[in-house]
């Protein structure tokens, strides 16, 4: 590695944030410095649930990455949600979109493949951050790094963290990141040959206190997760795999796993907090979980990883046409990408964090989301707010809680459908599992 380097943009982290935000700089004609501490070309991220949310698919389609992901086997997705009240599913396919659901074993070899072979990229893999570079007026400019050919400089107007949620360069840049627990734990693990019920790509089971998802993927595979209240972890572990085949046996409308057998270790994480950091600063900006890190529940990470690395390139791009003010408008880019970033993931943040505090449902949550499990229009109302298209305010204008009102009111007039809900309480492991409020052990 020579002594410096001297790129327009450099990106740490090759994986889904800064392999977009690479291939999309590199694109509008900038060099680009693509560094990742892995050597391994196809090394991926093993905890994700690999939902992409339909909200990124135009960022997928600019890439060009789109084809990709169908010709290696990704799945176009469609989502259906079982709540106490019963299943949240049949909205307009037109207005909800899709995404993809694919193993990141898979895409991010993919994406990783079509960053490095993109003219302008420079990839430097086995490459570690170990200092940020500062101008006189304390405005990031670059970053010391190493690999096997030693330690150098790789000096840029813009330094771009794609990092992951521990990033070492917020660190060395003095970013904090704000952090919110998580009350649940999880369990995860894949299977071959397990359809869902339904014959839907995507379920979710959100039955307070307890969660679940399952996701059909490439190669006929299907991953499944539950979350589960920490106080419960305990029992938990006594018979990991145990207990979460029988959470499974107790799930309403089930995935059909019958017979079949895992055909991958069973993982667990119990600490999975919440976080975020501001998304930029002068000279620098933070992309995906760098950025943003939200409860996996929601298969939120891939789907903000494109979108946040997006969001940057359109907002920072056109300032290295701006001659001598260049700096001046790169930083004033960087200023609009973190308003854009905080104002379109703020609530979405608040409104999981709040989830994961495994508090019950609110007044509102409970009004809406028990009559879009009878109501094609507020079902589509839900399911585009859980394609993060827009935020959870979408959820509470007047005309939803009237129209939610009205649906509610005529099913207890009709005497059909009547929302009954208890309290729930904690669940027992191994004997009991308890969904919903109704004891099904």
């Amino acid at each position: 590695m020579s002594t410096q380097k001297q790129y327009d943009v450099v990106v740490v982290g090759a994986s889904v944030g800064g392999c977009t935000a690479a291939t999309l700089y590199a694109k509008r004609g900038l060099k680009v410095a693509l560094l990742e501490i892995s050597k391994d070309l196809a090394h991926y991220k093993k905890i994700c649930t690999h939902y992409v949310q339909p909200v990124a698919t135009d960022t997928i389609r600019k890439l060009g990455l789109a084809e990709l992901i169908e010709a290696a086997g990704g799945r176009r997705n469609d989502l259906e949600m079982r709540l106490p009240w019963g299943w949240v599913r049949g909205g307009d396919p037109e207005a909800l979109g899709y995404g993809y659901n694919i193993r990141r074993q898979t895409l991010d070899p993919i994406l990783r493949d079509l960053a490095i072979n993109t003219p302008g990229v420079s990839f430097f893999p086995g490459t570690s951050v170990r200092g940020v570079i500062r101008d006189d007026d304390g405005r990031v400019g670059g970053v010391v790094a190493e690999g096997d050919a030693g330690r150098g400089e790789f000096r840029a107007p813009l330094v771009v963290a794609a990092d992951g949620r521990s990033s070492k360069t917020a660190q060395l840049a003095g970013v904090k990141a704000h952090v919110h627990d998580n009350g649940r734990f999880t369990y995860f693990t894949y299977y071959r040959g397990v359809p869902l019920s339904s014959g839907a790509t995507s379920h979710y089971w959100h039955l307070h206190p307890n969660l679940a998802y399952a996701f059909r993927n490439d190669d006929d595979t299907t991953l499944l997760g539950i979350f589960v209240s920490k106080g419960a972890l305990r029992e938990f572990k006594a018979d990991p795999m145990g207990n979460f085949r029988r959470f499974w046996e107790n799930v309403p409308d089930p995935p059909l796993i019958g017979n079949a057998s895992p055909i991958s270790e069973l993982r667990g994480i119990t600490e999975i907090p919440n976080q975020w950091r501001p998304a930029a600063a002068p000279g620098i900006a933070f992309v995906g979980d760098a950025a943003m890190v939200l409860d996996p529940i929601w298969g939120t990470g891939c789907g903000f990883a494109f979108l946040s690395a997006d969001w940057l390139v359109e907002h920072t791009a056109p300032a290295f046409g701006a001659g001598k003010d260049m700096l001046g408008a790169l930083d004033r880019g960087l200023e609009g990408y973190r308003k854009v970033h905080r104002s379109r993931t703020r609530w979405h943040y608040a409104h999981i964090a709040s989830f994961s505090k495994v508090r019950d449902y609110n007044i509102f949550e409970r009004l809406v989301f028990s009559a879009a499990t009878r109501d094609a229009k507020l079902a589509t109302r839900v399911l585009t707010y859980l394609s993060r298209a827009v935020g959870p305010f979408h959820l509470i204008t007047p005309a939803a809680l009237c129209r939610a009102v009205m649906v509610n009111l005529g099913a207890m007039l009709s005497g059909r459908n009547r929302p009954r809900i208890r309290r729930p309480r904690e669940i027992a492991f191994p004997a009991t599992v308890e969904i919903g409020g109704v004891d099904v052990g």
